[in-house]
């Protein structure tokens, strides 16, 4: 087994209740995704808080760079028509 220092570094998301988005809770160490998903449960599920874990290396996340902003996200800016603003969702529907 290798040192823990050397253990990569997993990202943990949950989702709480069934139809809701998975988000992130926090990180932790583990050897392998198994035993990530185990640590991530005993970590952060300890009170019944989640219905599903997901676990990635953060070494696999991409992000975009924050000084990018604006040629990133600009061209959305003029297609107000695709924002769900001009609709009347009835009440009934959550999590929208």
């Amino acid at each position: 087994m290798t040192n823990k220092k050397e253990w990569p570094v997993w990202e943990v998301f949950i989702r709480s209740k069934n139809g809701l988005e998975h988000r992130h809770v926090g990180s932790l160490h583990a050897t392998d995704a198994e035993m990530a998903i185990e640590n991530a449960r005993d970590v952060y599920t300890r009170r019944m808080e989640g219905v599903s874990i997901w676990v990635v290396q953060s070494k696999d996340i991409v992000a975009s760079n924050p000084e990018k902003m604006g040629e990133l996200f600009e061209p959305a800016a003029d297609k107000v028509y695709r924002h769900p603003t001009f609709y009347n969702l009835p009440v009934e529907l959550k999590h929208i």
